[in-house]
């Protein structure tokens, strides 16, 4: 992180989404945090997850019509949410970035310089339960 100091609160923000693991939202990034240190403010939280996305510590998944996530992931992926909880996972598929850029420099004449693509979906958890639901209704 040129530039930028490391601080206790970047560590503790930083591990939080470490140990969350689930793409989580700025809020559950501070409520975990906020277990083990009840004073940290919303603020220093939200600050620090932009510092470490600005500096490529972090990754965020901007997600249509819901609160923007972070990832401890890096290497370009994909995403699904599930539209029944909200969850937002890593899709297991190869990286198309450069068939879809080609694609559309070929099709538009765009230069692309960043892309995220995010599927829409029902989780296989909630598909259980919706499943069972069912059964209990016939």
């Amino acid at each position: 992180m040129a530039g930028t100091r490391n601080t206790i609160q970047r560590d503790l923000v930083l591990q939080a989404v470490m140990d969350l693991r689930n793409h989580p939202t700025p809020d559950e990034v501070y409520m975990h945090i906020r277990k083990k240190h009840p004073t940290i403010s919303k603020g220093t939280v939200y600050r620090n997850l932009k510092i470490l996305v600005d500096n490529g510590l972090l990754g965020k998944v901007e997600v249509p019509d819901s609160a923007n996530r972070v990832d401890h992931i890096l290497h370009p992926h994909y995403h699904i949410e599930c539209r029944v909880c909200g969850g937002v996972f890593d899709m297991d598929m190869p990286d198309l970035s450069e068939e879809i850029k080609k694609h559309i420099r070929n099709s538009n004449g765009f230069d692309i310089e960043k892309h995220d693509l995010i599927f829409s979906g029902v989780c296989p958890e909630c598909k259980e339960k919706r499943r069972k639901l069912k059964g209990e209704l016939i």
